[in-house]
């Protein structure tokens, strides 16, 4: 198939791919705009180092030990430790929550910058306020935990949360476009899966090439009032 029977079919079947690509676009706004409520997130920076009681004489292997602690396996722990049920009860029990620890716990996002031992905990919530409240106390009892079961106590908030004035999620703008895009490619492919389906004669060409027989002669279309 030719450059020019791909633009002819985009062509006869553009009422499709417009519609499609509307009708996609128009969902997500929707969605993204008016449906989906918003969500914020709210950060609290920590810097974990290591221990402070390691004396001159194992200081190096201490700072060896801690540096891989603190790699890539350090963010999986201190993630298992930040969504304990003992770290996310305890946060309920202070704050008075009317929560399970499931229910928080699906809340909460930690991430380790790479190559640093800046640590971040996330909490997302519908209210901004509550998030960064959550995000704050969820740092104090992760750090006297960490303390507690890993013996690192140089661990220390560097950025307290504060109440985020703009959502996370939903990303209207981005929905919409990746929307767009979507259904434009949807009504390209339904409209060449329809040409496919369509075995019907058109042209000469077609009947050459379905047929495989020549074309003797062709019957001219007569404008309207003209003559045989």
């Amino acid at each position: 198939m030719e450059i020019k029977e791909y633009i002819l079919i985009i062509r006869k079947r553009l009422p499709l791919i417009v519609a499609t690509t509307l009708i996609s676009t128009l969902i997500a706004a929707i969605l993204s705009f008016y449906i989906l409520p918003p969500i914020y997130k709210a950060t609290v920076t920590l810097f974990a180092g290591r221990s402070t009681n390691s004396d001159g004489a194992n200081d190096s292997i201490q700072a060896l030990y801690s540096d891989v602690l603190l790699g890539q396996q350090l963010v999986k722990d201190y993630r298992e430790i930040a969504v304990s049920r003992t770290v996310l009860e305890r946060v309920i029990k202070e704050l008075n929550l009317n929560m399970t620890p499931e229910e928080l716990g699906s809340m909460v996002s930690v991430q380790l910058k790479n190559d640093t031992r800046i640590l971040m905990i996330n909490i997302e919530s519908k209210d901004p306020k509550f998030a960064a409240t959550i995000a704050n106390k969820l740092a104090e009892v992760f750090i006297e935990a960490v303390q507690r079961i890993m013996k690192i106590e140089n661990v220390q908030i560097v950025d307290r949360a504060v109440v985020p004035d703009k959502p996370e999620k939903p990303k209207k703008l981005l929905n919409t476009a990746v929307a767009f895009v979507l259904g434009l490619m949807v009504g390209v492919g339904i409209a060449f899966f329809i040409e496919y389906l369509d075995n019907t004669i058109k042209t000469p060409d077609d009947v050459e090439k379905y047929l495989q027989l020549p074309v003797l002669a062709v019957i001219p279309d007569l404008d309207e009032g003209g003559k045989n």
